[in-house]
């Protein structure tokens, strides 16, 4: 689920219950366990009734004390076998159970993924927190108090009724009448406490949300003065909060009372047609084994199953709505707006004059909130298929802001960005990381797992898929990596593909050269580089560049040497007030700031 919870209960219903259908046909084993024991569990039932009223007509009342005796000794076996089937119960529950919170909590963790990379922006998520903790425990602990007495109630009606239809079939007559009537004064209540449950859930995702980004600018927040403004923002949805919990517990009460009309009637029921019973031959010993399966086993079993529907099953169903995956666009064939664009266009349609670019920036203004001086203005840059482009300029001037732009990261104030003929920001329900770029910020991403691991996660590659010693396998490719990038030395001293990488071992330069292999491997046609080559030395980097830039697709290098502008096929200068591009050689001439650039990297050590 979204989290967004707008829908009806039905529409809700529509959501949950195909997946819920298909979880259940993949456990079929343990479902057919659980119901084996508790049908077990159920004989109990049948033998407490069926043991009471024969006691006492064919032991107690007809002067056999022995076999009164023997009937109740049954009952009490059938005690004993009905706690042997609890503890079957138990372990079939927990193979249902078990895979369920896994499941929700890989689903939790692939959502929030997908959220980050769709939009990276908002890639801090505490809703997402909540439903990976607080909402997959529930779940779970919803689903198997809902199993555990609604299977209860299941399985002791059948041998209750069947114990009842034994003894006298009129009972169930009697019987059945305003036990169904409380249960329908209960279910009308579902609907209601399902919608009033949603939107608490809604209201603590939200407030969650909210005070997390409270927190992060908390200092500022009581540096600029601003407690009563950001009280203002929390206040509102804390009183919501105490107002819905007020609602909730008003339709709690009036479910209190539908379990009062279902657990009381029936009893009251069968003992205002007890005179009546017996004048028209019903025994004794049947009435009151009729009333012990009221009292001791159908009663209890529906007051719980009913409590847990209320509660439980209301729960459950609101926030499995939560980790359902949002459904399809209605209209597929409407172009696709990019959140924050200027002017979107539509996903995967070229656009003229810019289907030859492989990026483009139209007019492009940026800054970093309102009333903020412009880190690019009204920025035009094309792109070409094939090329090297660095960009250079003072720290601080939005060479990261441009490359952000690029994988869309951020969004215009004002202008379009494409890449590929498409607009930069993907639409929210897109999935998976982007195939069109890869970007390698300054911080290079290594992680805990081996070395092909490490190379391989950008290009989904299935080394094992053929023979090494194939050029077309896997294995092979990412060997030519190795080669292009002079990764040889560090592969062999970690001890080979199939060696376990520990981020924390490798210097800054290492990991950055783990990740340009990476990044070689990765089938995307642009490669944005924020200097990510910043820990290596010049030489490393000037291979690494050349083997990126001869790759198939374009090559976009934040530069930090001039050496490394001086490799690309033009250069773009960001000076704050204007945007100059050209080729190394040409840009001196043209560029006050790019003179100064140079001259200061000349006299370096590094130049």
């Amino acid at each position: 689920m979204t989290g967004t919870g707008t829908g009806t209960e039905t529409e809700a219903w529509r959501r949950v219950a195909p997946e819920g259908r298909r979880f259940l046909r993949g456990h079929k084993s343990a479902l057919a366990r659980l119901a084996a024991w508790s049908l077990v569990e159920s004989a109990h039932t049948f033998l407490g009734g069926y043991g009471v009223a024969r006691a006492l007509d064919d032991g107690f009342l007809a002067g056999r004390t022995g076999t009164g005796l023997a009937w109740l000794a049954a009952a009490a076996a059938g005690a004993l076998l009905g706690g042997f089937a609890l503890r079957g119960v138990f372990a079939g529950l927990a193979d249902l159970v078990e895979p369920l919170r896994d499941g929700l909590v890989r689903r939790a963790v692939r959502q929030a993924l997908d959220r980050a990379v769709a939009d990276p922006v908002r890639a801090p998520d505490a809703g997402a927190v909540s439903r990976l903790t607080q909402q997959t425990e529930m779940a779970r602990d919803s689903f198997a108090g809902l199993v555990l007495t609604v299977r209860s109630f299941v399985f002791t009606a059948v041998g209750a009724f069947a114990g009842m239809a034994a003894l006298a079939p009129v009972l169930l007559l009697v019987v059945l009448q305003p036990l169904l009537l409380g249960v329908a004064a209960f279910l009308a209540t579902l609907r209601p406490m399902a919608a009033v449950q949603r939107r608490s859930l809604d209201t603590d995702e939200a407030l969650a949300d909210r005070l997390g980004e409270l927190g992060e600018g908390l200092r500022d927040v009581v540096a600029c003065g601003g407690q009563t403004a950001a009280r203002a923002r929390v206040e509102p949805m804390i009183a919501a909060q105490e107002r819905l919990a007020r609602r909730l517990a008003r339709w709690a009460a009036l479910r209190t009372l539908a379990l009062g009309t279902a657990g009381r009637l029936p009893v009251i029921a069968l003992l205002v047609a007890a005179p009546w019973l017996l004048a028209h031959g019903i025994t004794a010993g049947a009435l009151a084994g009729g009333l012990t399966y009221l009292v001791q086993a159908l009663l209890p079993a529906l007051n719980s199953a009913m409590t847990a529907l209320g509660s439980a099953g209301t729960r459950l169903l609101v926030v499995l709505e939560r980790f359902c995956d949002p459904a399809p666009p209605p209209t597929p064939g409407v172009p696709d707006t990019a959140a924050g664009e200027a002017k979107p266009q539509p996903a995967g349609r070229a656009v003229p004059p810019a289907a030859a670019a492989a990026a483009e920036l139209r007019g492009v203004t940026f800054a970093y909130g309102r009333g903020a001086a412009p880190v690019l203005d009204a920025l035009d840059l094309v792109v070409r298929p094939g090329e090297h482009l660095a960009v250079v300029g003072p720290s601080g001037i939005g060479k990261s802001t441009l490359t952000a732009l690029l994988a869309g990261m951020l969004p215009p104030d004002a202008g379009t960005v494409l890449v590929a003929g498409s607009a930069a920001r993907r639409t929210p329900d897109a999935r998976g990381p982007d195939p069109r770029r890869t970007l390698l910020p300054q911080q290079a991403y290594v992680f805990t797992g081996t070395v092909r691991e490490n190379l391989t996660h950008l290009s989904h590659l299935s080394p094992l898929s053929a023979d090494p010693g194939d050029p077309r396998s896997g294995d092979a490719r990412v060997w030519r990596a190795v080669a292009a990038l002079g990764l040889d030395g560090l592969v062999e001293r970690l001890g080979g593909l199939d060696a376990e990488v520990r981020p924390r071992l490798l210097s800054r330069g290492e990991s950055q050269h783990l990740a340009l292999a990476a990044a070689y491997l990765s089938p995307a046609p642009l490669l944005l580089l924020d200097e990510a080559t910043c820990h290596l030395d010049p030489r490393t980097e000037e291979r690494a560049e050349r083997a990126l830039a001869a790759r198939p697709g374009t090559l976009v290098v934040v530069a930090h040497r001039v050496s490394s502008a001086a490799r690309a096929d033009r250069v773009l200068v960001l000076d704050g007030t204007r945007a100059v591009c050209g080729t190394h050689a040409e840009l001196p001439a043209r560029s006050t700031l790019y003179r100064d650039l140079v001259g200061k990297w000349n006299g370096t050590a590094d130049g």
